[in-house]
């Protein structure tokens, strides 16, 4: 993969830095969008390929950029297709740090460092090229304001910016309702980008963590279910009282 051009995960993380503070908006949920927009730039890119709601491996070669090709190993050695919400879900130590830093030495970004409260060390970064962030912007008020199907690299990037909440930060206040709306809408346009999309949305929402709540659940009720069975059969004098006690207290 060319470095002339910019990825995705690039391009999500410099429409979600504000120029007014140097941070990021929606940070938290910022990091989920980078991890999913890895995603969709290795499926542009034919290294991966949804399979239902999973993520399957359809060509290890390296891309050349070697965040993206980190995450192309991690998948590779999954040895079969991971669905998009736990990849998405897993953890992901330092990636906005990494595409920071990436974006900084590409020269369109630049850190500033700082304190906190004068003692706590801070740095927060400002864009060197707006240009650049002038354009990404432009896409995407252009695919939202004209009705024209985008491509599938703005229509994923749409996608992204509204499973993590950008749409706020982008189009702010009542007069940017009905463009928030229309970014919702841009989901429909890249399969892909709307698996991730929502995969994202999914783990902000908790889904992820359900079927493993319900596992364990189920293996809580086992040993219970086993001495259950294991109860002697011979009744005691009372006890249909007693343990109907018991039900109305566990009732309770």
């Amino acid at each position: 993969m060319g470095r002339s051009r910019r990825t995705i995960p690039e391009e999500l993380l410099l429409l979600a830095l504000d120029p007014a503070t140097g941070t990021t908006a929606q940070p938290q949920s910022l990091d989920l969008g980078l991890a999913g927009a890895q995603l969709v730039e290795l499926a542009l890119a034919g290294r991966i390929a949804p399979d239902g709601d999973r993520i399957a491996v359809v060509l290890p070669r390296p891309t050349g950029d070697p965040t993206l090709d980190s995450a192309l190993e991690l998948l590779r050695r999954r040895g079969s297709p991971v669905r998009a919400v736990h990849w998405i879900g897993g953890p992901r130590l330092g990636l906005r740090q990494t595409y920071l830093s990436h974006l900084e030495r590409c020269g369109m970004v630049h850190a500033v460092n700082g304190q906190m409260c004068g003692v706590l060390p801070t740095t927060r970064y400002q864009a060197t090229d707006t240009a650049v962030s002038r354009e990404i912007r432009a896409r995407l008020d252009s695919a939202i304001r004209t009705g024209v199907p985008p491509d599938p690299r703005t229509a994923a990037l749409a996608a992204l910016a509204h499973a993590v909440g950008l749409g706020k930060h982008l189009y702010p206040g009542n007069e940017g309702r009905s463009c928030r709306s229309r970014l919702r809408d841009l989901i429909r346009h890249d399969p892909m980008g709307g698996l991730v999309a929502h995969a994202v949305m999914d783990v902000q929402n908790g889904v992820a963590a359900q079927p493993r709540r319900a596992a364990a659940g189920a293996r809580a009720a086992a040993p219970r279910a086993a001495a259950a069975t294991a109860a002697p059969a011979r009744p005691v004098a009372g006890s249909a009282y007693r343990h109907g006690g018991m039900a109305r207290a566990g009732a309770r």
